[in-house]
């Protein structure tokens, strides 16, 4: 018995061994079922923007001078004050301009008075004559001084209505309803407008509508047009999104530091009076809005599972991409044509539907929260509304 139980233990430890060899190598052989990572198809929007930095200016913004030298005498705005076409903001000392008046108006009838007698005498010469009773000589001379004092009673009602406008130019009055925005004078000022006209008050037509001159870079300016949706901020409400509308894009180039810029005008409405001439916007303009599309990440058109033959197609189209679906038999194919793309997302459409499932990595066992609650593009704002939206 004892010789029976030597022979068997080692039989029976040998065939354990035998059987655990047979038992790993028969599932070594076997083939592992590849997982994916999948996400669904869903309805979103795709947006496109430009970003670019811009000043807030009114729409409508005078600058208020004079056309005679002078001293300020009176003025009767400041800042912020309220201002009707017409009305009286300033005047300049008249003293000087009311002597030129005096002046001009006694050259005047001066050479009134001559014009009218040189032009009786003339007539009176040219009567003798045609009757041959004075000389060409004696004719002539009376044309001569004829004309002379014409000209000069012509020249002297000039010169009275050029002191007579002067004379006005002291009152200075608004040409627009608005604001005051700007007062660089004081009374008792001298201003001289020699050269140029002196900027005494600017005054801006109504602060309720407002623009932005923005400056778009050379690369993104060939996407903004008018008529596009746009929204800014400025740091004094950093809280706020002010709205506007691409109303201008200008053809003349800016170039600084050799970075080529051009000026979009963006309006903006500004009932509340909130934003003020100067203040910096922070812009941004949407070239593209498309909502409720179905979308996918671009991360889905570029996977292709291994060791699968990826479908030829007869379409030459380059939007035609491949999807790739789960199902019990493995991944398979949809050709999808794909639209607009936000750098992160893409508008898809064919044979696929919001809710479905579509592959978009190979699972390596780590985990991830789900694409379509994560996945966004970290440069890009969004839509106006969806804040909105998503507080409701």
């Amino acid at each position: 018995m004892k010789t029976v139980k030597k022979i068997l233990i080692p039989v029976l430890v040998l065939g354990v061994i035998a059987v655990g060899i047979y038992l790993f190598a028969t599932r070594s052989k076997a083939p592992q079922k590849m997982s994916y990572k999948t996400t669904e198809v869903r309805r979103g929007s795709i947006v496109n923007t430009v970003t670019a930095t811009g000043t807030i200016e009114p729409i409508i913004q005078v600058e208020v001078g004079t056309q005679v030298s002078g001293i300020i005498e009176n003025i009767y705005v400041d800042y912020n004050s309220i201002v009707k076409e017409g009305q009286i903001i300033a005047e300049l000392d008249r003293t000087t301009l009311e002597a030129e008046l005096e002046s001009s108006t006694a050259t005047l009838e001066a050479n009134k008075t001559e014009y009218e007698y040189q032009e009786k005498n003339f007539n009176r010469i040219k009567g003798l004559h045609e009757k041959n009773m004075v000389s060409d000589t004696d004719y002539e001379t009376a044309e001569y001084q004829y004309k002379t004092a014409k000209s000069n009673y012509e020249k002297s009602q000039s010169e009275m209505t050029r002191v007579r406008q002067n004379l006005a130019y002291a009152t200075i009055t608004s040409p627009i309803d608005g604001v005051v925005i700007d007062r660089e004078v004081e009374e008792g000022q001298t201003v001289a407008s020699s050269f140029n006209t002196p900027t005494l008050f600017t005054i801006a037509n109504d602060l309720r509508q407002m623009r932005v001159i923005a400056d778009v870079d050379e690369a993104d300016i060939g996407v903004v047009k008018e008529g596009q949706k746009a929204m800014f901020t400025v740091d004094a409400f950093p809280e706020d999104q002010f709205s506007g509308t691409v109303t201008q894009v200008r053809l003349q180039p800016t170039t600084e530091s050799n970075v080529v810029t051009y000026e979009v005008v963006v309006d903006a409405p500004n009932p509340d009076l909130k934003l003020k001439p100067g203040l910096t916007a922070n812009l941004t303009i949407y070239t593209m809005q498309k909502d409720s599309v179905l979308v996918v990440p671009l991360r889905a058109l570029r996977f292709t599972p291994e060791g699968v033959d990826t479908p030829t197609t007869d379409s030459v189209d380059a939007k035609v991409k491949t999807l790739w679906v789960p199902t019990a038999s493995g991944p398979q194919p949809k050709q999808v044509t794909v639209g607009s793309n936000d750098g992160i997302f893409a508008e898809v459409s064919g044979p696929i539907a919001e809710g479905d499932q579509i592959i978009t990595a190979v699972d390596l066992g780590i985990p991830s929260v789900s694409d379509s609650q994560t996945e966004s593009n970290p440069f890009m704002p969004g839509p106006p509304g969806r804040d909105k939206d998503k507080k409701k």
